[in-house]
């Protein structure tokens, strides 16, 4: 900030030098005396030097002022900062959470336990630090001679090393033999994928359709189904509508279900005249609202198939409300269940238009792209089996009716599903080069939510089907791998480990050095295991170490959502939609355009449509666009683990621990900056 100029000591200036240059000219005019008669110890110039020096003090005084506004108004900018974020961040924390997070509570109670607990030993490690007792700790002794601090040092150095570190060692090395079991499954999975890539092992048909245009007889297409699940899908109901109703497909062999569980009205009077446009168009399609809207997306499809219609159509084709389907979707999809009748199942790979959009769906990219490349892949050439993905597969109707149809007991009915037509014997294809556009969640708030329902039904499932496992009359090969590798080691093992190995014995054995974490299984195996999950995309390759340490901060959730869907915990059976932006590629909306075209040109449908309607259309769309305000949060079991990692963090600092210390440092930094909310899209 700058001074402002001062015209009060200008003006003084001028005048005194207009004085003190009459005085000198008065002076010199006189021949009878001398020039040098002017004295600088005259009257007039020691009242000008006190002038002089009671001005400059005054001048002084202006800039002390001026300096103590400067700081006065920087600190109040500070403390309306700091009120602003305690207010933000107060706000965050008081918002009300979803069940999801609110069920969490038990388990944010212990990491606040654990976070007092660590920073107790972090203030008593530093003590004995500057003591010198890491250098010759003090043996057990009588408290005059150590006194009261060195022998509480004393007695905790006996009690960690008799008591606590032999049974956090032998958790630790139950923890290592997992990590590398689940190790060796994922190098397993990468070996079957090369193994694939190298002989170019694909699923080949018995049959192809022409292209479009072509001669070609309708009754060599078969009557397919298409479902189109949706709730308040404000967002994404218009791109999936049309994506579907201009399938390559014979318009009479094919029926579009567009399955509303929206429960607010102006989103039910949007889908509905969209569904209203196709129909005048000549696409087959049907609305369908259930009143009694129970079961979630499972109740919502279990209602669509009781209809009578249903009996005349062989295959359903299901795509929830973000997927953008090819033209030719049905086409390279259909044709592997001729000739193949004990084919259930045809699934293709999604891909996301989104990928690109942030830091958090790039980790995302990584993540599912191993998931299709080599999970779903290798399993689906060698096994014939694989869970649904819930989307973008096509379903022969009567392998669905054989295993029991969609059931309402778990928020997984695809899983549920595809394990129990697995059960009764049926067989699944997967199309990794068939590839349906989709939306990946750009806000940390919604993948987590996503992400809680992704891991806490799969364990209500096993403890549903678990007997039924064992008394199905499948091989005793198919048993073991959806008992051992199916469930309990990718969906159970995998997050317990995750979670206990990096966030609560690591942090741990800096406190209880007497148990020894070695530092490949700190650093070097999960960096292995890194490259070899972003293999699949290798163009995610510098994002590598931001994959790594968020793996491991969404162990939190996982674990939790985990614990949850075993013990059978109230967020269980919470099912939240998965919020969508309604983003489109660029291929996708010309195509849209143009299929469009045609009904621009029309007049019919805006003739069928009263001014009124119209009116109301367009203020439907804009309200549309208009919703809630977001803020973002604060997640507390993530804030609690970064202060539990980086106290650790310092405690290996002072044991001169490099790699722990470095992976500590970076991991709690990661936990802050998820905590924070500061990953994916950040709003006001």
């Amino acid at each position: 900030m700058s001074r402002p100029p001062n015209f009060e000591f200008q003006e003084w200036w001028n005048k005194q030098r207009e004085k003190n240059h009459e005085l000198f000219l008065e002076k010199s005019d006189n021949p009878n005396t001398p020039f040098l008669t002017v004295e600088i110890s005259s009257p007039i110039s020691d009242q000008s030097v006190g002038k002089d020096r009671t001005r400059s003090a005054r001048q002084l005084s202006w800039v002390c002022l001026l300096k103590l506004q400067q700081i006065a108004s920087f600190l109040t900018w500070i403390s309306n900062g700091f009120v602003f974020l305690v207010r933000t961040a107060s706000r965050r924390i008081a918002s009300p959470d979803s069940r999801a997070d609110s069920s969490s509570s038990q388990l944010y109670r212990v990491i606040k336990v654990f976070l007092i607990v660590v920073l107790l030993l972090l203030g008593f490690e530093l003590v004995a630090y500057f003591k010198g007792w890491h250098f010759s700790p003090p043996s057990v002794g009588s408290v005059e001679v150590l006194g009261m601090v060195g022998f509480m040092y004393a007695k905790w150095l006996e009690i960690r090393a008799n008591y606590l570190a032999p049974s956090l060692q032998g958790l630790t090395n139950v923890c290592i033999v997992l990590f590398l079991v689940q190790s060796v499954d994922r190098v397993a999975l990468m070996l079957g994928c090369f193994w694939i890539k190298l002989w170019k092992v694909k699923p080949v048909t018995n049959m192809e359709y022409p292209a479009q245009g072509e001669n070609e007889n309708v009754e060599d297409y078969p009557m397919v189904l298409v479902q189109i699940p949706m709730c308040n899908e404000r967002e994404v109901y218009q791109q999936s509508i049309a994506a579907v109703c201009i399938q390559d497909w014979p318009r009479g062999r094919m029926l579009v279900q567009v399955l509303d569980d929206s429960d607010e009205v102006d989103a039910q009077n949007l889908i509905k005249a969209e569904v209203q446009k196709w129909v005048q168009r000549g696409v087959r399609i049907l609305y369908r609202h259930r009143l009694i809207r129970t079961g979630y997306k499972a109740g919502n499809l279990k209602s669509a198939m009781s209809c009578d219609y249903v009996k005349d159509y062989e295959f359903v084709a299901i795509f929830d409300a973000d997927f953008q389907p090819g033209p030719d979707f049905l086409k390279k999809t259909v044709p592997h269940f001729k000739g193949n009748n004990d084919l259930a199942l045809v699934q293709t790979r999604w891909a996301f238009v989104n990928k690109d959009e942030n830091l958090l769906t790039r980790l995302q990219n990584i993540n599912l792209s191993f998931h299709f490349e080599a999970e779903q892949q290798v399993n689906g050439v060698f096994i014939n089996f694989f869970g649904f993905n819930g989307t973008a597969g096509v379903w022969r109707i009567k392998a669905l009716e054989d295993c029991g149809g969609w059931l309402e007991r778990t928020t997984v009915e695809d899983m549920d599903v595809a394990v129990r037509a697995h059960l009764c014997g049926w067989k699944f294809i997967y199309l990794n080069d068939v590839k349906c556009l989709c939306e990946l969640p750009e806000s940390y708030e919604a993948y987590k939510k996503q992400q809680h329902r992704w891991h806490s039904g799969p364990m209500q499932l096993f403890r549903m089907c678990f007997m039924d496992i064992l008394r199905s009359k499948v091989s005793l090969g198919k048993k073991a791998n959806l008992i051992f590798l199916f469930f309990l080691l990718r969906k159970l093992i995998l997050p317990f480990y995750s979670f206990t190995l990096f966030c609560i014995i690591l942090p741990l054995s800096m406190f209880l050095p007497e148990a020894q974490l070695p530092a490949w299984v700190v650093c070097y195996v999960p960096g292995v295991m890194s490259i070899l999950n972003i293999l699949p995309a290798p163009r995610s390759f510098p994002f590598i170490v931001p994959y790594l340490l968020f793996e491991n901060t969404m162990s939190v959730t996982k674990f939790n959502a985990m614990i949850s869907g075993l013990f059978r915990l109230g967020s269980s059976y919470e099912w939240i939609v998965t919020k969508k932006l309604g983003r489109s590629s660029e291929t996708d909306l010309v195509i849209f355009e143009k299929e469009s075209d045609p009904l621009v040109e029309s007049t019919n449908l805006y003739r069928s449509s009263s001014e009124s309607g119209l009116e109301e259309l367009s203020k439907l769309e804009i309200s549309k666009k208009t919703g809630k305000a977001k803020r973002n949060k604060l997640y507390r079991k993530e804030l609690g683990l970064a202060f539990i990692l980086l106290s650790a963090s310092v405690r290996s600092l002072l044991s001169a621990q490099g790699i722990h210390f470095y992976f500590l440092l970076f991991q709690g930094v990661t936990f802050l900056v998820v905590g924070l909310d500061l990953i994916g899209e950040q709003v006001s």
